[in-house]
């Protein structure tokens, strides 16, 4: 007998968001920013949803839609406790409860594509976007030392 295999759907990465990231990486602005980018399901593309300058993860959290992954790049501005300061690059990707199984399977099966595309080393993921809080991206970030 058969199994039935659900095959996994891998997303290309959109070549002009694929540019943005690369940009994003090289960036000279000292605040915050992030990335917000969506899988077209139609096209079974990932593309640029919405991008935000000078936004902490308060703000960002709010802007995360509730029930639909998003793949997020965030450009943190980082103290350390001697005084250093670095901008780590970090992807998340925010994968709430109520989103549907075919989407979630679909951006799980995509995140790795997208994470090389971007050449991204700092990988996190939430559940719930209300974990997504300053001192949960601090610890995520400590184990980078």
């Amino acid at each position: 007998m058969k199994s039935e295999s659900v095959s996994l759907v891998v997303c290309e990465v959109d070549v002009s968001l694929q540019e943005k990231l690369k940009k994003f990486r090289f960036r000279k602005e000292t605040n915050n920013a992030a990335i917000l980018m969506k899988i077209d399901m139609e096209k079974q593309l990932v593309v640029l949803e919405e991008e935000y300058e000078n936004i902490s993860l308060d703000e960002l959290r709010e802007e995360l839609p509730e029930r639909q992954c998003t793949y997020i790049v965030y450009s943190y501005k980082l103290t350390h406790g001697d005084g250093r300061v670095s901008y780590p690059l970090c992807f998340i990707f925010s994968s709430p409860v109520g989103c549907k199984p075919e989407q979630q399977m679909m951006y799980a099966g995509s995140k790795n594509r997208l994470v090389q595309s971007a050449d991204l080393t700092k990988i996190f993921e939430v559940r719930n976007p209300d974990d997504l809080t300053e001192e949960w991206l601090k610890e995520k970030l400590s184990f980078f030392r």
